[in-house]
């Protein structure tokens, strides 16, 4: 049996750390969210759980935040692609 990724544990797997720096957080989701975006979630209440603090550095942990973006996210299929099923 084949067991199929999902783009999202795909994105965790390539992730050579198990924390995402908020600085890399655009890179991480290949630029579709900023880190200002991110640390505005956070402070609505609103960004993803398992945030790490260092000093003045944030970050979040890796398989966390994979979920927490999955969850706010919808992938579109096309309709000519569920045809060729």
């Amino acid at each position: 049996m084949k067991v199929v990724k999902d783009v999202f544990d795909e994105m965790a797997d390539s992730w050579p750390s198990e924390i995402i720096a908020r600085t890399e957080i655009k890179v991480f989701t290949g630029g579709l969210i900023s880190p200002k975006y991110i640390a505005n979630l956070d402070s609505l209440g609103e960004g993803p759980c398992g945030r790490i603090k260092s000093g003045r550095r944030t970050g979040y942990q890796k398989r966390a935040f994979v979920q927490w973006l999955r969850e706010r996210s919808l992938i579109e299929i096309p309709i000519k692609n569920l045809n060729n099923n």
